[in-house]
């Protein structure tokens, strides 16, 4: 793509390096910016430069935070002793969407994965068996995508857990195999996790 200014150039080779947009899009985007105005421009670029550099990981449950505890743990309105575990953060947004549940999460921030050599120790895991080790929860809602790595996430919290007390539930079989959790409708989901299940009958009904 031959352009008329090494400025545009690179401008559109760092719009590439985002997910989703290619060249084309790129330049789309980069020349919107070029229509605006300059001080429009300069805002959008400080909000950018000041979310990457203020925005800090709870040290709870590792969503997304202004200061070291996230407003969904530091809300006392919520219950606290019900814990939803997901991949991501764009799969607790997808939850927090559905209106439908009121406990806190835990963000693993990603899935074990042997053949991509993701390992127990390069997920919060260690980090959930802590907030049950301080007893203060009764249920863990495991609520990963219905694929092999997140089945073989939950699989291995279980056994990090099942000397605690605390119950373990998988939301139901709504979500498809192989689908997902982002990718999901806000009814599909919030149905899913008021039918939620035992860990125990969601082996039985994966293996059947």
């Amino acid at each position: 793509m031959n352009l008329p200014s090494p400025l545009l150039e690179d401008a559109v080779r760092e719009f590439e390096k985002l997910p989703g947009i290619g060249k084309k899009t790129a330049l789309r985007l980069v020349l919107n910016l070029l229509s605006k105005d300059v001080n429009d421009v300069r805002q959008f670029g400080q909000a950018i430069i000041a979310m990457r550099e203020q925005i800090k990981f709870c040290k709870t449950c590792h969503n997304i935070s202004d200061s070291d505890i996230c407003t969904i743990c530091n809300n006392k309105n919520r219950n606290h002793s019900i814990v939803c575990v997901v991949e991501s953060l764009r799969d607790m947004i997808s939850v927090e969407n559905t209106n439908q549940y009121n406990g806190v999460y835990h963000v693993l921030g990603g899935l074990i994965s042997p053949l991509e050599g993701i390992g127990p120790e390069d997920v919060a895991i260690a980090t959930l068996v802590q907030r049950v080790e301080a007893g203060d929860i009764n249920e863990i809602i495991m609520a990963l995508s219905p694929t092999i790595e997140g089945d073989t996430t939950i699989f291995y919290i279980s056994k990090k857990l099942q000397q605690y007390k605390v119950r373990l539930t998988s939301i139901a079989r709504g979500v498809s195999f192989g689908g997902d959790l982002e990718y999901v409708d806000d009814f599909t989901l919030s149905r899913s996790i008021a039918n939620r299940q035992p860990y125990e009958n969601y082996l039985v009904n994966r293996e059947g």
